[in-house]
């Protein structure tokens, strides 16, 4: 009687003390997540806590990762190893050691909550690195920005790398049962992706960098230099369309998607579907005209998006 009554009390702190380091990290990765994720946070307001919070974490993870990536302080190899020794730390985490980092205990604690791979973990770090990874771009002339991938083909193993997969971990916390799931989920990834892409060619095109594949780029007479300046929209006007099409065609699984995804979730897929999807057609609205002001959707039509968002989470 005597051990079965001290029991309990050599326990207790134990069980005190983790839902509060929890709390304190997800509350962490939420603020990442509001302060950086400009459309996803939208549709993670949508979802439950426990799955808006499993999010917000995958967020900040990606969002640590793709700092690194970025940091224009860091040579492309020093990149390398921060991001090696930024999964090696999750890694650790996982397998049971102690941390303070509230992100990496916030995600081992989703992963295990709602059963994400850990492979697909390690393809997100993968892929913010792939910018670094220059192999198969091609540089007509010195100074001008490197046309990233040859062919659309090569485009989608980009887009499945820094975009499908984050569709795959978003499922699974989601939460489905047919493995249709999974395709859809990476394409509607891909048309997610491409939007961006269609979005920020100006801005990457200054960074260096032209994700329009190379056989597009021909195909319209456009050159990697064209993207950098003022160019001529009668040029530039049908290649963006070709983009957009595909784009359109790939959001037709995320409508899909909504069919294989657990009713609690629906709401915020529709959500995120709609603000990138809406965001595709104001550009289109704009003529592709890419190359001034940022377009992006207003923070007033961003509401009525989660409005209706969260009318479809009551019906």
């Amino acid at each position: 009687m005597t051990v079965a009554a001290e029991t309990p009390l050599r326990q207790r702190p134990v069980a005190k003390t983790a839902p509060i380091q929890l709390n304190a990290a997800y509350a962490v990765c939420r603020s990442i997540t509001r302060a950086s994720a400009k459309n996803f946070y939208y549709g993670f307001l949508v979802l439950p806590r426990r799955k808006r919070d499993a999010l917000c974490a995958v967020y900040a993870f990606m969002r640590q990762a793709d700092d690194i990536s970025d940091d224009p302080k860091l040579s492309d190899a020093e990149k390398r190893l921060k991001l090696e020794a930024w999964m090696e730390a999750f890694h650790a985490i996982d397998s049971g050691k102690p941390t303070d980092d509230p992100v990496l205990l916030a995600l081992s604690d989703a992963k295990r909550r709602f059963k994400i791979p850990a492979h697909l973990l390690e393809k997100l770090v993968y892929g913010t690195s792939m910018d670094l990874q220059d192999e198969n771009a091609t540089q007509a002339t010195p100074g001008q920005p490197v046309v990233m991938y040859r062919s659309f083909q090569d485009l989608y193993q980009y887009c499945y790398h820094v975009a499908s997969v984050v569709g795959l971990v978003c499922i699974c916390i989601f939460g489905y049962q047919h493995p249709r799931a999974e395709k859809l989920a990476e394409r509607t990834g891909i048309a997610f992706q491409l939007t961006n892409i269609i979005r920020d060619v100006k801005e990457d095109a200054a960074m260096g960098r032209v994700y329009l594949p190379a056989e597009d780029l021909k195909q319209f007479k456009v050159s990697a230099s064209d993207l950098t300046g003022a160019p001529d929209m009668q040029l530039m006007k049908p290649l963006l369309m070709l983009e957009a099409d595909r784009a359109r065609d790939f959001y037709k699984s995320g409508i899909e998607l909504l069919n294989y995804i657990d009713e609690d979730s629906r709401p915020a897929l529709w959500t995120l579907v709609t603000i990138y999807s809406r965001l595709l057609e104001k550009i289109a609205k704009q003529d592709y005209n890419v190359f001034g002001e940022k377009v992006r959707l207003t923070t007033g039509e961003k509401l009525k998006v989660l409005a209706k968002g969260f009318a479809k989470r009551l019906q």
